[in-house]
């Protein structure tokens, strides 16, 4: 069962312990995590932290979803604000 939930562009995105981020987004039918810094789209794509395209800020500091845990109340948003 899980219970414990993380932040998301401030949706709260559901997960279960020992998961990595990109796992739970992925669960949760988040496909795209926005985009880098330079305007390419960022997503879950090797799994073991080599390919850097997964980058996110986590708590303010720029993590790659694959290899970090989640955590209950983590604020996980894209690396770039959208000009949307």
């Amino acid at each position: 069962m899980t219970n414990q939930t993380f932040h998301w562009q401030g949706h709260a995105i559901p997960f279960r312990t020992g998961e990595s981020l990109a796992a739970a987004l992925e669960a949760a039918g988040v496909v795209s995590f926005g985009y880098g810094p330079l305007g390419e789209e960022t997503r879950y794509f090797c799994g073991i932290g080599a390919c850097q395209n997964c980058l996110l800020r986590v708590d303010g500091l720029i993590r790659e979803a694959c290899i970090t845990s989640a955590r209950p109340g983590m604020q996980v948003e894209a690396l770039e604000k959208s000009n949307d």
